[in-house]
């Protein structure tokens, strides 16, 4: 092989694509943080109320989702552009309801009692404002 030593870092589909692509004329080696390949789909534990996950449960998910919507806005030139909607449809679908973020959720609340709370006060998808946590109710006396 004549090629350069390129490091792929994820082995997701992006990353087994380009090694598979740039391994024709070259030496790659992929690093994967988990055991199996699409290991990067695995969701790992953060802090609450950090960065972007502080808004949305899933924003990766909705930076797919702004992607693909935004590359059909630039590429609408006229009406006859108008049935590559599909495009962004199937991925809003996909996103919301198919494999992303609605199967990370029920993995998330099997594996991990808190991520319940985590997700009453988290915006499923849309980042949003963070709901307040319910004040526990103090017991009323009788007069």
């Amino acid at each position: 092989m004549t090629g350069q030593r390129i490091a792929v870092i994820g082995g997701g589909v992006s990353g087994i694509t380009a090694g598979y692509v740039l391994a024709r004329t070259n030496h790659v080696t992929l690093f994967e943080a988990d055991d199996r390949l699409g290991g990067h789909a695995d969701t790992h534990p953060i802090g609450v109320d950090t960065g972007l996950w502080r808004y949305t449960r899933h924003p990766n998910y909705f930076g797919d989702f702004c992607m693909w919507w935004g590359l059909f806005g630039i590429s609408l030139g006229s009406w006859r552009e108008l049935p590559a909607i599909v495009g962004p449809l199937l991925m809003t679908f996909i996103l919301t309801r198919g494999s992303g973020a609605r199967m990370t959720d029920r993995r998330m609340t099997a594996r991990r009692p808190q991520y319940a709370d985590y997700a009453a006060r988290t915006s499923g998808f849309i980042p949003l404002p963070p709901k307040r946590r319910a004040a526990a109710a103090a017991p009323r006396e009788r007069a």
